[in-house]
């Protein structure tokens, strides 16, 4: 089966590469030959049409022009002698598929693990490497790592990495072609764009029998219930990786902290809140979700549905979390968060930092700036003051003097000012502030919690009352306490 499922990629890749060139070669060459005989046989020159015609062929030539892949470390590189546990793994998983292992392996930060064929042009002298992703192994168990590993191996026993580089390097052709004919104001970009939607539509579906391939192979060698547990553990942790990161990470990344990355998912997935939202999320991708023409992977409802019937009787393996195949797991999050900076330098300034700091040495000084920038229109309100202001955001907003913003963008930052000016007034007055991954910002005293942000967020949806919020803080014994 792999040897005919390569032979018939490669001729469909092959047949829609020579496709796209024959039209490229065919519109440039009928360009220039259109100008060769206007210069020939006609008495006059059409200089605006002879330009017209020129650059077109010129635009289009170029455009096809093969590149130099000049690949690019996407994170800090892992090597046999530091990280031995897991290259255990890759070469056992390289054994059970008879495939060599990657000349190169690269920790990335995301849930994700991919291979490739990279350098050299049109694949030509290109090497094997393979990326794995820090959160992926936070989130996978060793017997689940396993399986993944097999299924990005699946594509090298498909040849699918090699006809990958075909397949991106003609996508990267149409691409420039189009977008430089259409500085031409003129309608030559139109049979690209054509062929352009039908390459990806014909070349995604490959794409996606690929992927099933690869699936079928991960069953085999690591065994199917744990290819299935590790597509739905991989989608349920890629679909809290994007907030996660956005909201928790990089807010504490931008103010000079490091905090440890792998260890926050974790927290971040087991808010009881979240769980429940990840829950219901993985539930409907199983039970209704679905696919496009244009994506490069089947839905995971088709893909657990493939694997099902390899399962039955397979039971689900109890091995530790992936992510202690590292070692040194701390100095890895350092590489990995210094090569997501421009600047290696600022990365090196980076403070270590535990997530139960955070609130101290992060969030209060970003909460007291807010609070401050404001601080005249905050002079007038008290703590019971600041529900009245929730309720009414919009007149609010116009007394700090954002008029000059879409509405909504006005609305939710004077939400987020209040916020801040409840939080840094709470912190003050000795309230402790717990700030965990995933969790809503609460602040406790004497047996008393309250969650500055959403109170005022449900105040500004109408879910909560002025009345409410000024009983909460007569109990609290901070009615009277001023904002700023």
């Amino acid at each position: 089966m792999p040897k005919k499922s390569l032979a018939s990629r490669a001729l469909m890749a092959l047949a829609l590469t020579i496709g796209f060139y024959a039209l490229a070669l065919s519109i440039a060459g009928g360009l220039l030959f259109a100008v060769y005989l206007e210069l020939v046989y006609s008495n006059h020159i059409y200089v605006k049409a002879t330009l017209f015609a020129v650059v077109g062929a010129g635009l289009i030539l170029w455009s096809i022009l093969p590149r130099f892949d000049r690949f690019v470390a996407p994170g800090p590189r892992l090597d046999e002698t530091s990280q031995p546990d897991l290259f255990a793994l890759i070469r056992e998983v390289a054994a059970a598929t008879e495939q060599p292992v990657p000349r190169e392996v690269y920790l990335i930060p995301d849930v994700n693990a991919w291979v490739a064929q990279r350098g050299g042009m049109a694949g030509i002298g290109s090497r094997r490497v393979m990326a794995v992703g820090l959160a992926l192994l936070q989130s996978l168990n060793v017997d689940e790592l396993r399986a993944v590993i097999a299924h990005e191996f699946g594509h090298y026993c498909g040849g699918d990495t090699k006809l990958g580089v075909w397949v991106y390097k003609t996508r990267a052709a149409i691409v420039r072609t189009v977008n430089n004919l259409g500085k031409t104001g003129g309608s030559m970009q139109k049979p690209f764009l054509w062929y352009g939607t039908f390459f990806l539509r014909v070349t995604q579906a490959i794409s996606r029998a690929q992927e099933h391939a690869a699936d079928l192979l991960a069953a085999k060698v690591a065994g199917a219930r744990n290819a299935i547990n590790a597509l739905v553990a991989t989608h349920r942790a890629a679909a809290a990786y994007t907030p996660y990161w956005n909201n928790e990470v990089l807010p504490v990344l931008s103010n000079g902290f490091r905090p440890p990355i792998a260890a926050g998912l974790t927290q971040f997935m087991n808010d009881a809140a979240i769980q429940t939202e990840l829950g219901k999320f993985v539930e409907r991708e199983l039970a209704e979700g679905q696919g496009d023409e244009y994506d490069s992977h089947p839905p995971l409802r088709e893909r657990v549905a493939a694997l099902e019937p390899l399962a039955a009787g397979e039971t689900p393996a109890q091995s530790p979390l992936a992510s202690t195949l590292l070692r040194d797991l701390e100095s890895l999050e350092v590489e990995v968060v210094r090569n997501l900076f421009t600047d290696p330098a600022k990365a090196s300034t980076l403070t270590q930092l535990d997530w139960r700091d955070t609130a101290s040495k992060v969030y209060q000084p970003m909460w007291r700036s807010h609070a401050v920038q404001y601080a005249g229109a905050l002079r007038e309100l008290n703590m019971v003051g600041a529900g009245d202001a929730a309720t009414s955001v919009l007149q609010f907003a116009v007394r700090l003097n954002l008029v000059h913003i879409p509405k909504e963008e006005a609305a939710a930052k004077a939400k987020a000012v209040l916020g801040c000016a409840i939080a840094t007034r709470l912190m003050e007055e000795g309230w402790a502030c717990n700030a965990a991954p995933g969790a809503p910002i609460t602040l406790t005293k004497d047996g008393r919690t309250i969650a500055p942000f959403l109170a005022v967020k449900r105040m500004a949806s109408g879910e909560m009352t002025a009345a409410a919020w000024a009983e909460e803080c007569a109990a609290a014994g901070i009615a009277e306490r001023p904002l700023a």
